[in-house]
């Protein structure tokens, strides 16, 4: 029999170089090609236009104070600023911090006093987030927080305007200090319980992890890649600008925050050749009533990650969005976020039932969580990876680092997979995520695949429940396609006799959508309370088990 231990192909090279001498390459090459779109701005820059912008804002910064390894924060939803500051803290060295913009007062409060941030870029307000009076009520309570820009005032002409007081040549003499190593970001990522930790990244893992990506996906300098995901999480910042700046193609922003509309008027108006975008993104420009009517020929390749992918729907986007090159990509933030991804030269049947095979110069493993030993191919256990693109540890966590790496260098990632005969892996949920009823485990991912397969099904997400009987039930979340109607024992009928029974929903409640983290993440947590109330599960639930 053969473990589940795999390892990359290591016959290209990495890049050794920062981002920015990475980018001032890129800008060599292609000058009057497209680097930027902002389409809800009006904004359309070449490389040379795009660099000149991002040295005037690093320019900026260092008039501010900002120096080598200090920490500039940026809070704010997708807008060309965010992509200015994302390279002008590289050009100089400063770590940019990426604050959740569905942050609030305590949890803003928390980023910037961990991080020790010294600037914070932001706009005023966005939708329904006053960012400026969320800041004003906690500034008195951060030592290191000098400065304050908000980025759509007068306060970032007044950046760029003390930027000119800057001799240029200081750009060169910061970049010539800097090393591929150094930490460059810090990600806040949440688990269930206790605060965020900060993932530090560094050049060399991400600006790597970012070229791997993009080969994935057959990148050059002709592709026009359309980033509906958010800059704070890496699918934005990584895998869409990072991705775009290594080969010269262009980064196109459609709107601030997902809009099916506007991704769908973007790349037929912008004639993109690649879309991201997490599941839910995919499900609701499927949804769309006039998806049909939108030019989407120019579309060959992209990327859907960020949670687990259905089949049913990777199918239809190759089928009716002309993404017949379209991966799938998995991995976490603290790993820069990829560790395995399919390529367009994998079978469909590859691409739609798993998450690829892992990364050149990435290794990979799956192991018994409970004893540590790796397990035979196609057995259940826990993904772990090491390689370039771990992270550097928790920003000042130290016992966090050691419970997440382990001493020989291997992240833990807390997902349950598989590894095939092949090396490609299938994420089967979280471990935490698992139901155990009546002894049986029971994977929700595996019930939702099933669901997926029903036509007047768009969505489903599974949970279970506390029950006094079995110790756990299952519950069935279900979004309905557009004008359909199910009843809660039309879907147990449909399972009947096709699943197993303990996996046969025991509860249905139907839902227009999720509730999810700004990256498009489904919060079960929640969705668990939620169910526990409704059903009145509450002294079941306070229970205490072994």
């Amino acid at each position: 029999m053969t473990t589940s231990i795999d390892r990359g192909r290591t016959d290209t090279a990495l890049l050794d170089q920062t981002i920015g001498a990475n980018l001032a390459a890129t800008v060599e090459r292609f000058p009057d090609r497209e680097a930027l779109v902002v389409a809800h701005q009006g904004i359309r820059q070449t490389w040379s236009e795009f660099h000149e912008t991002v040295q005037a804002v690093a320019r900026g910064l260092i008039a501010r104070g900002v120096g080598k390894g200090d920490r500039v924060a940026m809070w704010s939803t997708n807008f060309a600023e965010w992509v200015y500051v994302q390279y002008a803290t590289a050009v100089i060295g400063a770590i940019q911090v990426n604050v959740n913009p569905a942050y609030r007062r305590s949890e803003l409060r928390f980023a910037l006093e961990q991080s020790g941030s010294k600037l914070l870029v932001a706009r005023t307000e966005y939708l329904t987030s006053n960012y400026r009076e969320m800041v004003e009520s906690v500034r008195d309570e951060l030592a290191d927080l000098e400065s304050v820009v908000f980025f759509d005032t007068d306060d970032w002409s007044d950046l760029l305007a003390a930027g000119e007081t800057v001799e240029p040549g200081e750009l060169g003499v910061r970049a010539n200090s800097l090393h591929p190593d150094d930490p460059i970001n810090i990600q806040y990522t949440s688990g269930t319980t206790g605060n965020p930790k900060g993932a530090t990244l560094s050049h060399r893992s991400i600006l790597n992890d970012a070229l791997l990506v993009g080969s994935a996906c057959g990148y050059s300098e002709v592709d026009r890649v359309c980033i509906p995901v958010p800059y704070y999480h890496c699918f934005g910042m990584v895998m869409g600008n990072l991705a775009c700046s290594v080969f010269g193609a262009t980064m196109v922003v459609p709107c601030p925050t997902f809009d099916p509309d506007a991704v769908l008027r973007t790349v037929e108006a912008e004639r993109c050749t690649s879309l991201y975008g997490v599941p839910t993104m995919f499900v609701a420009e499927l949804g769309h009533e006039q998806l049909d009517s939108f030019d989407l020929s120019s579309l060959r390749t992209g990327i859907m990650a960020g949670s687990p992918c259905p089949i049913e729907v990777m199918r239809k986007v190759i089928d009716r969005m002309n993404m017949a090159e379209v991966t799938i990509a998995y991995g976490m933030t603290e790993t820069s976020p990829v560790s395995t991804q399919t390529t367009a030269n994998d079978s469909i049947e590859h691409r739609v039932t798993s998450v690829g095979r892992v990364l050149p110069h990435v290794e990979s493993k799956i192991i018994d969580p409970g004893t540590g030993e790796v397990v035979e191919r196609g057995e259940e256990g826990e993904y772990c990876t090491r390689g370039f693109h771990v992270m550097l540890g928790y920003w000042n966590d130290e016992e966090k680092t050691a419970e997440a790496i382990d001493d020989e260098g291997w992240m833990h990632s807390g997902d349950l997979a598989t590894m095939d005969a092949d090396g490609y892996v299938n994420i089967v949920g979280r471990i935490k995520d698992m139901i155990i009823r009546g002894g049986e485990n029971i994977s929700p991912r595996e019930i939702e695949e099933f669901l997926y397969t029903h036509p007047d099904v768009a969505d489903a997400q599974v949970i279970g429940v506390p029950d006094e009987k079995y110790g756990e039930e299952v519950v069935a979340w279900v979004q309905l396609a557009a004008g359909a109607v199910l009843t809660e024992d039309e879907v147990k009928d449909f399972c009947r006799g096709e699943i197993a029974h303990f996996k046969v929903p025991r509860h249905v409640r139907f839902v227009d959508g999720f509730p999810m983290t700004v990256t498009g993440k489904i919060r079960k947590v929640e969705m668990r309370e939620t169910s526990i109330a409704e059903l009145g599960l509450e002294s079941v639930a306070g229970s205490a088990t072994a």
